[in-house]
């Protein structure tokens, strides 16, 4: 297994990148397409390499996650894109809803100088459960020298709660979600984790 950069990889990793979100994220995305396909291809465009790390095993990308400073996103999402494979109405949809949910979306606290933001951890489907994201997260922490690492995880994605857990984190906030229906889950939990 290799951890590394997604910029650093000789071949564009947006492709693999953009299903493993479509998966690892489809019970949100489904809303603009039922298709993982569609929304995979749709995703690509997005990505800041720089602040991506990919495990790779065997020539394939098992697992990704971005570490932020706080000073750079981690996506962007560009309306013509996501138009193009989703639809003009649901691209459209797509776009103002991601950018604002995703890409512009701040944590409702003020984080520590210093602090890394863990964020769009996923695994591909048949790697899951065997630790490629959580051998990717400590990759993290041994190659960046954050004081402290904080994420955002949906309190009904018990699997990513128990992973961040076993990797030293702790739940220090919870907001409730404002849609609890539309979204699927109840609230967001803030969990933190000092350098070791």
């Amino acid at each position: 297994m290799e951890y590394l950069k997604a910029a650093h990889l000789a071949s564009d990793p947006r492709p693999a990148m953009g299903r493993i979100v479509a998966e690892g994220f489809y019970q949100w995305l489904n809303y603009f397409s039922k298709d993982k396909e569609r929304l995979a291809r749709a995703m690509e465009h997005c990505f800041n390499l720089d602040v991506f790390y990919v495990a790779v095993a065997d020539g394939d990308i098992t697992a990704i996650a971005a570490c932020t400073d706080g000073t750079a996103r981690s996506v962007h999402f560009e309306r013509r894109p996501l138009q193009q494979h989703l639809g003009m109405a649901s691209g459209l949809i797509a776009h103002r809803m991601l950018r604002k949910h995703l890409e512009e979306h701040d944590y409702p606290f003020e984080p520590k100088p210093n602090t890394g933001s863990i964020e769009f951890v996923a695994t591909a489907l048949p790697h899951r459960g065997h630790g490629h994201a959580s051998k990717l997260i400590e990759h993290i922490f041994s190659s960046t020298s954050h004081d402290q690492y904080v994420l955002e995880v949906a309190d009904t994605n018990i699997t990513a709660v128990k992973l961040y857990e076993k990797l030293g984190f702790e739940v220090f906030k919870q907001v409730d979600s404002p849609s609890p229906r539309q979204s699927g889950f109840n609230a967001y939990l803030y969990m933190e984790k000092p350098a070791s």
